[in-house]
């Protein structure tokens, strides 16, 4: 990963003005410590990605949880993006019986109430490689419980899902959404398991947005149209070999080209601006 002083001031020089926390670690665990580094970017943290173990008898990743909740509210976020893995180190998905499944919805139900504790809100996060990956998972947790939802358009592609048809059938319970352009012969790959999701992005799974085949444009009109007015998060992977790439040169110019994509889309659905959120 690039240092995360360089990483956030190339988000500044782009116009953004505002952020996720990023994995686990990758950022100081101190509020004061991070508010003193993205200050100097006019930064600031609107949501944070922590992945919890939920289908267990025992509801084990409270603390973590808790401990990510009480981060992000001191640091005037707004949401927590949670994944349901199989365990601490991500080992590949495992079968679920119905039991399992109603202990994943009773524990989501938890956690919602400790973000809701904090000012916060949960939004459950289908995510390849975890128990919530498929269109069919996704049903099932959202038939199962009332958790909001974080659309993430790559991962809906890459778990078989449309993302656009999720927003039509499920748009009132989306909370927040992570913007990925994808590949689609790389997603059904990984989907398959024949390629590893990391294999699969360094041959470039995910794409600047309006480049791929996860129907940007029409999820974004789609949401437009059903008011939605929270953060749109422009996640750009991307994976680097070898030396650093030069200040201005590697993720920047796709995240650049991802921003002019989403303000061209701008007068087809409301005429209006684009919020570099």
């Amino acid at each position: 990963m690039l240092p995360p002083d360089r990483v956030l001031a190339e988000m500044a020089s782009l116009g953004l003005s505002a952020t996720e926390l990023g994995p686990v670690g990758y950022l100081p665990s101190e509020p004061a410590r991070i508010r003193e580094l993205l200050d100097r970017h006019g930064l600031r943290v609107i949501a944070g990605f922590v992945p919890l173990v939920l289908h267990e008898r025992a509801l084990n990743g409270a603390q973590v949880a808790d401990d990510v909740a009480s981060l992000l509210a001191a640091l005037g976020a707004e949401v927590v993006v949670a994944a349901a893995v199989t365990d601490a180190d991500w080992s590949p998905r495992v079968p679920l019986d119905q039991t399992a499944w109603r202990r994943l919805a009773d524990h989501l139900a938890e956690i919602g109430e400790l973000a809701s504790g904090y000012g916060l809100t949960l939004a459950v996060h289908p995510h390849a490689g975890t128990l919530l990956e498929t269109e069919e998972d996704v049903e099932r947790i959202l038939a199962l419980s009332d958790v909001p939802l974080c659309l993430d358009t790559g991962h809906s592609v890459i778990g078989g899902a449309d993302p656009a048809d999720l927003v039509r059938r499920h748009g009132e319970r989306i909370v927040h959404v992570h913007l990925k352009d994808v590949d689609r012969s790389l997603a059904e790959q990984v989907r398959a398991g024949t390629l590893s999701l990391v294999e699969a992005t360094r041959r470039g799974l995910f794409r600047p947005l309006g480049t791929g085949d996860a129907d940007i444009g029409e999820v974004v009109g789609l949401l437009d149209q059903g008011k939605y007015e929270r953060w749109l998060v422009l996640e750009q992977d991307l994976t680097l070999t070898g030396e650093e790439p030069p200040v201005g040169s590697g993720p920047v110019r796709d995240v650049q080209r991802s921003i002019d994509y989403l303000a061209n889309l701008a007068p087809a659905n409301t005429g209006g601006g684009v919020h570099k959120k």
